[in-house]
């Protein structure tokens, strides 16, 4: 199973690709293709057919997943580098930036 420092809930920004610079919520992490989905990154129009949700059908803006290499952890608005350590018998994250616990 593959560990990544991003979790879902954290703010991260982009720092590469066309969306670099933009930040974002962490929607949801998917382990098996090294991918996160980020609220308001990467948006895709989707054409939905109609259906009993959906009557309507038509064209849907939503977020398409994006390799978890081109995002950083944010602290005050800088990205920053996320390391392990243990307090108290639990392992916790850390800024290595600035030492505080995530």
């Amino acid at each position: 199973m593959k560990k990544f420092k991003i979790k879902s809930g954290d703010t991260v920004v982009v720092i590469a690709g066309d969306h670099k610079g933009s930040e974002g919520k962490v929607l949801q992490i998917i382990k098996d293709k090294n991918r996160a989905i980020v609220e308001g990154v990467n948006m895709i129009s989707k054409h939905t057919k109609p259906s009993a949700q959906s009557p309507q059908g038509g064209i849907v803006k939503k977020e398409a997943s994006i390799d978890v290499s081109n995002l950083a952890l944010v602290e005050d608005g800088k990205a920053i580098k996320v390391g392990y350590r243990v307090e108290d018998g639990k392992k916790i994250r850390f800024s290595k930036k600035s030492d505080k616990a995530i």
